[in-house]
This record gives structure tokens, sequence and C-alpha cells, in this order.
């Protein structure tokens, strides 16, 4: 059962990569699809991305404070580990006080 499960998924993630190549032929010439095409994967990283920061803490408070510390020194251009930690020690502390 297991195999008919894996064989489902291979073809439906199959499907999903070989059908755009079916249906366009030609380059993409329309800036606005190109555009639309080239922001896709931030839009759906951000959709599935935010709402699971408001909910990893257990408390909206402590999760709010922990994405402002990572949106500003993200801001500042700091180094990806020190904003990851950065949000993580304001999260906790302001837990701490809460």
């Amino acid at each position: 059962m297991t195999a008919i499960y894996i064989l489902v998924m291979a073809f439906v993630t199959y499907l999903i990569r070989a059908i755009p190549f079916g249906c366009f032929q030609k380059k993409i010439t329309s800036r606005f699809l190109r555009n639309f095409l080239y922001y896709i994967p931030y839009a759906v990283l951000s959709a599935m991305t935010i709402p699971a920061i408001f909910y990893s803490t257990g408390s909206v408070i402590t999760a709010a404070a922990g994405t402002l510390a990572a949106l500003i020194l993200s801001f500042l251009e700091l180094p990806l580990i020190a904003v990851a930690l950065a949000a993580s020690l304001a999260a906790f502390v302001t837990g701490f006080f809460l």
C-alpha cells in the first residue's frame, strides 16, 4: 500500500514539473507574467513562514518581539546567525518578563 502512495506522489510531482514545459513552448515575453513568476516563490514562502512565526512561541507578544528584532537587524544587514540568535534572545527575554 505504501508503494502506491509513493507512486502517486511521484506522478503528481512529475506532473507539476512537466506541465509548464508542455504548455510554454516559447520564451515568456510578457513583462508582467515574468515578474509575477519571479516573485511567486517569495510570496509563498512568506505566506507559510509568517503565520508559523506567530504561533511558534505560544504568545503573540514574544513572537512579535522576536520578529521585530529580526526585521531591524536584517534591515541593518547583519549576518543570518546574528539575526536568528538576536530574535531568539528577544523572544526569550520578552517571555521571561511576561
